[in-house]
């Protein structure tokens, strides 16, 4: 009688349970994206009783497919170092986030040597995942630096990557008609600061310049639509605070590539 669980040849019989065991055992060892939270600080070594001098970044650190992670967390270390923790005209040297905080530490205590009343520095950078689907990842740093002077910076950089290779995605690769956005975004950002078509943008207490609307630097996928992000500064002054515009997914759908 055949025996339909084996396949049997001369030199062995290969059961067709024992397969499939070891394409199950195969799959669960497959690698997957993921990230896990890491904190990195730094304190200064001068003697302070309030306000001392602190640099903290608290992360989602890619794991689990070595190449893709490694792209990925790369990139977030290059904005950090070259944007946002940065002190000079120049950004630091440095190769990990330990020796970035502490030569953000060493240039404080550097300027308090000459100016004993120099107090209060401080660095803190929080990431997140904002948006994940097969086709994009959205890291999100909200960040706020503060190197002396009346006030600190804060701001929102938005990240984004293609989760299958760790490649950046540039804003130029979200738009199939960037000109036929810009207008739209343009209706929707007079919508939502109810600014009338026949009055310019400016009149309303924006910045822009010859009042012509531009898009902004940052775009944030969230869990409600795609959010225009306009930092401190952009379009408005420091007192004005950022400006947003939320535009529902199903409104994008004209314009937007990737989701």
């Amino acid at each position: 009688m055949r025996n339909f669980g084996c396949d049997e040849t001369p030199m062995k019989r290969i059961c067709v349970p024992v397969v499939l065991c070891l394409l199950l055992v195969a799959c669960a060892k497959e690698e997957v994206l993921t990230f896990q939270s890491a904190t990195y600080s730094k304190k200064s070594k001068v003697p302070c009783q309030k306000e001392c001098p602190e640099a903290t970044v608290t992360l989602p650190i890619a794991t689990g497919v070595p190449i893709v992670a490694d792209s990925i967390n790369k990139k977030v270390f290059s904005v950090i170092r070259n944007n946002i923790i940065v002190f000079g005209e120049q950004p630091y040297e440095a190769a990990d986030f330990n020796e970035l905080l502490s030569r953000f530490m060493a240039s404080y205590e550097e300027l308090r040597k000459d100016d004993p009343e120099e107090t209060g520095w401080s660095a803190k950078v929080e990431g997140r995942v904002a948006y994940e689907s097969d086709s994009l990842l959205n890291i999100e740093l909200r960040h706020y630096i503060y190197e002396g002077g009346a006030h600190g910076y804060s701001g929102r950089t938005s990240l984004l990557f293609n989760p299958k290779t760790g490649k950046a995605i540039s804003q130029r690769q979200l738009f199939r008609n960037k000109a036929g956005f810009k207008a739209f975004a343009e209706k929707k950002f007079r919508e939502t600061f109810h600014i009338a078509d026949k009055d310019s943008l400016n009149s309303a207490g924006f910045m822009f310049e010859h009042s012509k609307f531009v898009l902004p630097q940052t775009y944030i996928y969230t869990d409600k639509g795609f959010l225009l992000y306009y930092n401190v500064y952009e379009i408005a002054s420091y007192a004005e605070g950022p400006k947003e515009v939320l535009i529902p997914y199903e409104e994008m759908k004209p314009y937007l590539v990737i989701r």
